[in-house]
């Protein structure tokens, strides 16, 4: 049989339950900058998702950037010279530049490794999202599916999975320059809890301005009940910044509205929280209104 690694960066934010029983992914750590200190972010990182968000609670803005061409070279060339082939599963080129980086790396490695595969392949996912998918295509690896086949099949679904995002505080997409001062000022008055998808760009874009987390809720559940897919798959993943009692909440309304669904709870890592915040609930599904 084909022997081949499933690689994806820190960004996936994949939980320990959502991989039970399914190939095992490597994981590239990622940079991220809190509080005038910097982090590695993965399962083997310095700084965890709850103390990332007790920085954040406390007053600190972070930031995050692309993964260095070495931290590639660390995590691929062991498992080359074992004669594996490699999938990398790459963070959306439409909020990173990280699938250039690793692209160069890439080029290189194929000419010191001429007769081994290496794929890498744009999401167009981001978080939670990511990891969906790469949960998905590990699950497709233990069917038996070859490397070209896999990546055939990635290429084809990817833009069938459906991200809605709903944020608690506008500060942090302040801070980054994504929104004005008066844009978030005037939506804290309000307590808009902007809803924010991952589009066919695999850029995150506002899509609804809902009114208090309760709206903002019901928002993402109408969402998923225009467009939900059971038929490619029913696995359905919940993810939060650091909030557990409001992705139970989110889990329970999914469960009642939508029996069939196979959900999953996970955590949403400093890579994307970086930019959104504490408190942020995702809700990630199969469907056809991405």
């Amino acid at each position: 049989m084909e022997s081949y690694q499933i690689f994806t960066d820190a960004t996936a934010d994949l939980s320990d339950s959502l991989m039970e029983q399914v190939p095992s992914v490597e994981m590239i750590p990622m940079p991220v900058e809190i509080g005038g200190s910097e982090y590695t972010y993965s399962p083997v990182g310095n700084i965890s998702v709850k103390k990332f968000y007790e920085l954040q609670r406390n007053g600190s803005f972070a930031s995050t950037s692309q993964i260095n061409p070495a931290v590639y070279f660390e995590c691929f060339v062991p498992y080359l010279r074992q004669g594996k082939d490699i999938i990398y599963l790459c963070f959306s080129s439409g909020m990173s530049g990280t699938i250039q980086s690793a692209n160069l790396c890439i080029e290189e490695l194929r000419q010191e490794f001429p007769e081994r595969k290496i794929i890498c392949i744009d999401t167009l996912c981001a978080s939670v999202g990511e990891g969906f998918l790469v949960r998905e295509a590990a699950r497709k690896q233990a069917e038996g599916l070859t490397l070209n086949e896999l990546a055939n099949w990635v290429m084809e679904h990817r833009l069938q999975v459906c991200h809605w995002f709903t944020i608690d505080t506008l500060e942090h997409l302040r801070h980054g320059g994504r929104i004005s001062s008066a844009a978030a000022a005037m939506g804290t008055v309000l307590q808009i809890k902007p809803l924010l998808h991952v589009d066919e760009q695999g850029c995150l874009q506002v899509k609804e301005k809902p009114r208090g987390r309760k709206r903002a809720i019901a928002a993402q559940l109408a969402k998923m009940e225009q467009g939900w897919n059971p038929e490619t798959g029913k696995l359905v993943l919940i993810g939060h910044g650091d909030n557990l009692e409001a992705a139970q909440q989110l889990s329970m309304k999914t469960a009642e509205q939508f029996s069939d669904a196979e959900i999953y709870i996970s955590n949403i890592g400093p890579i994307i929280g970086a930019h959104t915040g504490p408190d942020m609930l995702a809700l990630i599904y199969w469907g056809n209104n991405r």
